[in-house]
């Protein structure tokens, strides 16, 4: 007797199909768990990023550039970049800047200008491990050891030390700076994110709708929305999108409504705003401006706020007409301030339009502001 043939009589059109599914399925997952770091952390992109950093001097401004070394061995390039009166310097407030997921700090030297100039802020920014002129290869433990070793250098130094701490995280960076502050709260006067997710393995389906049912494979799990409820007493400011192509505008929403700080919640957003280009939204800036006169400085110097922070006096940004950037536009959809055009133009990150008009991440491009007339 023999034993039955078990086999399925399936057509041989959906016998393709699920083989192929299957094959793509399959290598989908030996993709997610074996190329994890190089998907999340493009650090070669735009293509000349290891070799070409720009520096701050570009864009006047004086810096001095640090070797930082870390608890692992892994020697990583800061710009540190205070403000040129030393006294004045000691009283304003320190962005301490992290930067998403693709290119390097240079990238992100025209809004490092704007807190610079427009500010007033000393700005202390970093290339991860991996990126730009920085040694080793980014994941998620390393990135938490290299934004650590950053704040202790500016705990350290003798000028930043006194200083308001301000911590500025854009996409991935966002969730470097929540772990951050969440594990050196006491360290910190305020949190600003910009189009952030709630966790790797809550984005990764809409980056990778393929890959939405092995999500138990990553790795890279940056659990923002477990860090967040770890902050009580630092003021954050969402910017948030509205056309987030890549994280979903609703993972913004929810990190403000799981935030259980008592210092204040701000919320603005941007309502074409995509991921790589709220930040030249209209009132973008603004939103910054108001988050810092009402929340970072105060108005007589030299007294703490109520939670025990260091507090300035607050100067009313100067514009120049080379300086000059958004000064006006929408916050949560409210027009502020009288003037609607922009006047500036910046090399920033962002994303390469195709022909639907939908922008893409890990490219480099000319982005032009209006000039007012």
């Amino acid at each position: 007797m023999t034993e039955p043939d078990l086999k399925l009589n399936l057509p041989n059109w959906l016998g393709y199909i699920m083989t192929i599914t299957g094959v793509t399925g399959f290598a989908g997952v030996i993709l997610l768990y074996a190329c994890q770091c190089k998907l999340i952390y493009p650090a070669n992109y735009p293509e000349g990023s290891r070799e070409e950093v720009a520096v701050p001097s570009d864009y006047g401004m004086n810096y001095i550039e640090e070797t930082l070394r870390t608890r692992d061995g892994v020697h990583l390039k800061s710009y540190i970049i205070l403000q040129p009166n030393e006294d004045e310097a000691k009283r304003r407030p320190t962005i301490l800047y992290f930067h998403a997921n693709a290119g390097n700090m240079g990238h992100r030297l025209p809004i490092a200008k704007q807190f610079y100039n427009r500010y007033k802020c000393n700005v202390v920014m970093l290339s991860y491990r991996g990126y730009g002129k920085s040694d080793g290869s980014p994941n998620e433990k390393g990135l938490k050891i290299d934004s650590q070793t950053m704040l202790d250098y500016v705990r350290e130094h003798p000028i930043l030390r006194t200083t308001p701490l301000v911590a500025y995280g854009q996409s991935i960076g966002g969730a470097v700076a929540i772990d951050l502050v969440s594990r050196n709260e006491d360290s910190f006067s305020g949190l600003m994110l910009e189009n952030t997710f709630l966790s790797m393995p809550k984005v990764i389906p809409h980056v990778m709708p393929f890959l939405k049912y092995a999500t138990f494979l990553c790795h890279q799990h940056w659990y923002s929305e477990k860090a967040i409820k770890n902050i009580v007493n630092t003021p954050i400011l969402f910017l948030a999108g509205a056309k987030d192509e890549l994280v979903p505008p609703s993972h913004m929403l929810r990190l403000k409504e799981l935030s259980e700080t008592r210092a204040g919640k701000v919320w603005a957003s941007f309502p074409n705003g995509m991921h790589n280009n709220t930040c030249m939204q209209p009132g973008y800036f603004t939103a910054i401006q108001n988050y810092l006169s009402t929340h970072i400085l105060k108005e007589e110097l030299g007294e703490r706020s109520g939670t025990g922070y260091p507090t300035t006096q607050q100067v009313e940004p100067k514009e120049t007409e080379d300086e000059a950037t958004v000064e006006a536009g929408y916050v949560d959809g409210q027009i502020v301030g009288e003037d609607k055009e922009n006047n500036q133009s910046y090399q920033l990150v962002s994303g390469l339009a195709d022909e639907k008009g939908q922008t893409h991440n890990f490219t480099v491009k000319e982005v032009y502001l209006d000039k007012d007339d």
